[in-house]
C-alpha cells in the first residue's frame, strides 16, 4: 500500500493539471452521471463520505447538491489538492487523510446517511471483506453504500488494437481475483499531461463483481439493486463515440459490454 501512496502522490501533481479533470474549469456535477443521480436521490441535508475521493470531482458535486459532505483518501497530495478545489468551486467539504481502512476510527464513529466509492478505487484494495465492514461500519440505520467501479470485465479486455480486427475485446487479464496483487508500470497515467517521475510502480487487486458482493452481503447488507451501463469517462478503444453528456460509449457494430457497475446496498 505504501508503493500506492506514493504513486498517488506522484499522479496528484500532474491530475491537478490536466484536461482530463479540468478543476476550475469542468462543472464538478458532470462526473456523477444521469443513474447515479437517480440511485442516490435528494441530498440535500444528507450525510456523506466519499471514500477514496482523490482529486474530490466527486465529492464537490455532491456537496453542491447539498450533502454535508466529507472525503477520505491515503493520499496527502491529493487531499490537499481536493481542499484547494473545493475552496476554489465555494462548497464547502472536510477532507481527511486516512487509510480507508482506518476510516471508522478516524472519523470518530461518525455514521452516515450514504458512502459513496468507486471509479477506479476498489482495484487498489486487497482485502474487500474487511473494507466491506468499514462500509457497514460508516452507515447509520437506513443508509446506504452506493459504489460505482468499472467492470472487473473492462479490466480483464486488452487495449491494444490490433491490424484487421478494429473491434477486439479478447479476454487477456484475469477477471477473477485470488492471485495477489499485479505489479503495474504507471509512468504514464490516465490523464494527459507529462510522465510521471519517480514512484511510477503501483500494484493492484482484480475483485470479480461476485466478490463485491457477497462482501457487502456478509458485512450485513442488502443489496437494493444492480445495473451494468456501458459508458465510460473516457474513450477506451477508437469506436467509442461521445454521449451528450461528455461520457463515451460504443458504436455501430461493436458488441455491446459493461464497462461500469454501479450497486446500491442498504443498511
Amino acid at each position: 500500500m505504501a508503493f500506492n501512496e506514493r504513486n498517488w502522490d506522484a499522479r496528484t501533481r500532474i491530475h491537478a493539471r490536466s484536461d482530463f479533470y479540468a478543476l476550475g474549469r469542468r462543472d464538478p456535477l458532470d462526473w456523477i452521471l444521469p443513474f447515479e443521480w437517480d440511485a442516490l436521490s435528494d441530498l440535500a441535508g444528507k450525510d456523506v463520505v466519499h471514500l477514496q475521493c482523490h482529486l474530490g470531482v466527486e465529492t464537490m458535486a455532491l456537496a453542491k447538491a447539498g450533502a454535508r459532505t466529507v472525503g477520505l483518501d491515503f493520499s496527502a497530495r491529493s487531499v490537499e489538492q481536493a481542499d484547494i478545489a473545493a475552496r476554489n468551486e465555494k462548497v464547502e467539504i472536510s477532507y481527511v487523510r486516512a487509510d480507508v481502512y482506518d476510516a471508522v476510527d478516524v472519523l470518530g464513529g461518525a455514521r452516515f446517511d450514504i458512502v459513496y466509492t468507486g471509479k477506479g478505487s476498489l482495484c487498489y484494495l486487497p482485502d474487500l471483506t474487511r473494507w466491506a465492514q468499514v462500509v457497514a461500519g460508516l452507515l447509520r440505520p437506513g443508509g446506504f453504500v452506493y459504489v460505482v467501479e468499472f467492470h472487473p470485465l473492462l479490466n480483464a479486455f486488452g487495449t491494444t488494437v490490433r491490424p484487421g480486427n478494429p473491434v477486439d475485446l479478447t479476454v487477456r487479464h484475469d477477471y477473477l481475483g485470488g492471485r495477489g496483487a499485479v505489479e503495474r508500470d504507471s509512468s504514464r497515467t490516465y490523464t494527459d499531461g507529462p510522465p510521471l517521475e519517480g514512484d511510477t510502480v503501483h500494484y493492484e487487486w482484480p475483485h470479480g463483481l461476485g466478490e463485491v458482493v457477497t462482501a457487502l452481503a456478509l458485512a450485513g447488507l442488502k443489496i437494493d439493486h444492480l445495473i451494468e451501463p456501458d459508458v465510460l469517462p473516457f474513450q477506451r478503444w477508437p469506436w467509442m463515440v461521445q454521449t451528450d453528456y461528455g461520457w463515451w460509449r460504443g458504436s455501430g457494430d461493436a458488441p455491446r459490454v459493461p464497462t461500469l457497475y454501479a450497486l446500491k446496498a442498504n443498511a
